[in-house]
């Protein structure tokens, strides 16, 4: 598939949006919901209380990662006292063995993680089993790293589609699928409806335009993370220094970002995966996506 074919797989027009200004219709619901991960709420307060406070200010759902140190009852408490939904789960296991590993032994545990995650995932009503498929280094190369993790990404597929729960891609600095058109071949050379993209927007602009690879990956694009990233404080103190840029304060484009989810018809979760805190700090958070990233 050319990358004509992609672009055109990928795009559909919103209808109804503001496209110019990335903002909604007057009137019009809001289109994205906004979430958080649950390890940025800081403090040793009971899980329900943590999820009545991401409630309170005004999150629309929150992210958990499996395996995680609470009780799936508690965890459903927390759900249903709150009325906060989990959309979704983070394979927590992933950069430690990943499915591009060279051992096979530590490709199963990386399987075996992988099933859990789904079944925490259908148990807590969430959609997504977020994952970093592999991780190029050294010792790994590219090409195995691809080959592997699709072989070994292909075996829990059916038990995705079992549990109703989809496989949602990651891009992570791990030094594999850097470009949108490699990216978007990955996801579709497993012919699955159960598997897409959880798009990062702030990781990409280390070393690209979120906005091109919203273009290509189009309808692939299952959920969104949030965080801000500055090239200036990259260049200043080294990469990871960018990410110390507030949302709003980087130099990502978050206009156009929007214009071109709204352009692929992208309706779904947006969520924070930036430093965390106490309410003030969570308010921060949530104002900012807010002004910034919502339609």
């Amino acid at each position: 598939m050319n990358r004509r074919d992609f672009v055109k797989s990928g795009a559909v027009l919103a209808a109804g949006v503001a496209i110019a200004g990335g903002l909604p219709v007057q009137g019009k619901a809001r289109t994205l919901k906004k979430a958080v991960k649950l390890g940025m709420v800081e403090g040793d307060q009971p899980l329900v209380e943590k999820f009545k406070l991401l409630k309170e200010i005004g999150f629309d759902g929150v992210e958990l990662d499996s395996p995680n140190p609470y009780r799936r009852e508690d965890v459903l408490n927390a759900r249903d006292v709150s009325g906060l939904p989990i959309h979704g789960v983070v394979d927590s296991v992933h950069w430690q063995k990943t499915l591009g590993d060279p051992d096979p032994a530590v490709r199963a545990e990386g399987v075996r993680a992988l099933e859990t995650a789904l079944d925490d995932a259908q148990a807590y009503g969430a959609t997504t089993v977020l994952l970093v498929p592999a991780v190029v280094n050294k010792q790994i190369s590219y090409h195995d790293a691809y080959e592997r993790s699709q072989v070994e990404i292909r075996k829990v597929l059916p038990l995705a589609e079992e549990k109703g729960v989809k496989i949602a891609i990651e891009n992570v600095w791990n030094h594999f699928l850097l470009s949108p058109l490699e990216a978007a071949r990955y996801i579709d050379e497993f012919e699955s409806p159960w598997i897409g993209w959880y798009f990062d927007v702030g990781n990409i602009v280390n070393y690209g335009w979120p906005e091109h690879w919203i273009e290509v990956l189009g309808h692939r694009i299952l959920k969104l993370d949030i965080k801000g990233y500055s090239r200036t404080l990259r260049d200043a103190s080294g990469p990871w220094e960018g990410f110390k840029a507030e949302i709003g304060e980087d130099e990502n484009d978050w206009p156009a970002v929007k214009r071109a989810l709204q352009a692929i018809g992208y309706e779904g979760w947006a969520t924070a995966e930036v430093e965390g805190g106490d309410r003030k700090r969570l308010e921060d958070i949530a104002r900012r996506m807010d002004e910034h990233v919502l339609y």
